[in-house]
């Protein structure tokens, strides 16, 4: 490797990546401790801490620095910015940010763990003064990362252990939404067609974990059956949702009278497969949605929708972030049914057009 001669200037980890020829995220991991978990040479990781600690550049000066050189900076790392909860909740995140005199920096990391991992390296290489991690994959890994360097941060939406962290109570919202459906249930003889499937989501994920168990539970109590065989959760990908309910619909010889479909990315899929059937097919079903968008709720069949808190859930981000939290409590925030052809009345709903007047 290359030696850098020491410069008058602030040395920063691209001077020590110019030196030693590693990317910049190759040297934050290995001055944060991470480098590890990120699969690097000890080699590397050493020469590395050699050479800044030759130019007065170690992990403790940086913790040091991103607590006194105030950057103005906040971040967020979330899945995606496509998705109506995750957009409403950069949008509502922007807002706290700069109320409090300071810029957002929000960066989309499409559920991948190594670029989740990138993502909050290089921006903690910016300097930023605190963290929202939003549905990640592996909150505890960045948790690691964001504490290597004294960064304040907590989990939103999905949960971690080495961080506070801010969700939807899941159970609570998929419980009442499965009674709604439930009650909502057109007649039928069918055995089979009569009675409410789930789809969409993963497994692995803690939100469709508990979702399930809600759907498990009450129907159990209600329909005194058991609910295993009418899940279908392989993924949040909208054409694996396709996929599911046009298999499911061909082993029971049609549309089910009530499907609880988690989330609306597995309902975008849904519709895929809904837009080639007629009209009639949709008689006799109703659909709950784990998620809320205005236009599904006009849709010409009925449609239950749940919509997550998501001023409550930044709100309380921000108190958590501001205060003095110890250890990783994990606060719930009820969710809100809504009901067919019914809109929700919270304020984020009316922000974007509050803007735009």
């Amino acid at each position: 490797m290359k030696k850098k001669q020491k410069s008058n200037g602030k040395t920063t980890i691209y001077d020590i990546a110019r030196s030693t020829g590693a990317s910049p995220s190759t040297v934050s991991a290995a001055l944060s401790g991470t480098w590890r978990s990120r699969r690097i040479k000890e080699s590397t990781a050493l020469e590395i801490q050699r050479l800044a600690e030759e130019q007065g550049y170690t992990t403790n000066m940086q913790a040091r620095g991103l607590r006194k050189a105030r950057s103005g900076l906040v971040g967020m790392v979330l899945p995606a910015h496509f998705n109506r909860f995750y957009a409403a909740m950069s949008q509502i995140f922007e807002a706290h940010v700069r109320t409090r005199g300071m810029c957002p920096v929000v960066v989309s990391t499409l559920r991948e763990p190594e670029e989740e991992r990138r993502t909050v390296e290089t921006l903690i290489s910016y300097a930023i003064e605190s963290l929202l991690i939003v549905g990640a994959t592996d909150p505890d890994a960045l948790s690691d990362i964001c504490t290597a360097v004294n960064l304040k941060h907590v989990n939103v939406d999905l949960p971690g252990t080495k961080a506070p962290s801010v969700i939807s109570d899941n159970y609570s919202g998929a419980r009442q939404l499965t009674h709604e459906i439930l009650k909502s249930m057109p007649k039928s003889d069918d055995p089979v067609r009569g009675r409410p499937y789930f789809i969409g989501g993963a497994t692995w994920d803690f939100a469709t974990a508990e979702r399930i168990r809600a759907f498990k539970d009450v129907i159990a109590t209600e329909c005194g059956y058991s609910a295993d065989e009418l899940i279908l959760a392989q993924s949040y990908d909208p054409d694996a949702s396709a996929t599911d309910v046009r298999m499911l619909c061909e082993r029971i010889g049609g549309l089910p009278t009530a499907l609880f479909i988690n989330s609306t990315f597995s309902f975008e899929g849904v519709l895929k497969y809904f837009s080639t059937l007629p009209a009639e097919a949709f008689n006799n079903i109703v659909v709950g949605c784990y998620d809320y968008d205005p236009f599904a709720s006009f849709m010409h069949f009925p449609v239950i929708m749940v919509r997550q808190n998501v001023d409550r859930l930044v709100e309380e981000a921000f108190r958590i972030i501001e205060g003095d939290v110890d250890g990783a409590p994990c606060l719930q925030i009820e969710p809100e049914l809504i009901r067919p052809r019914t809109l929700s009345t919270s304020p984020s709903e009316t922000f974007h057009h509050n803007m735009t007047r």
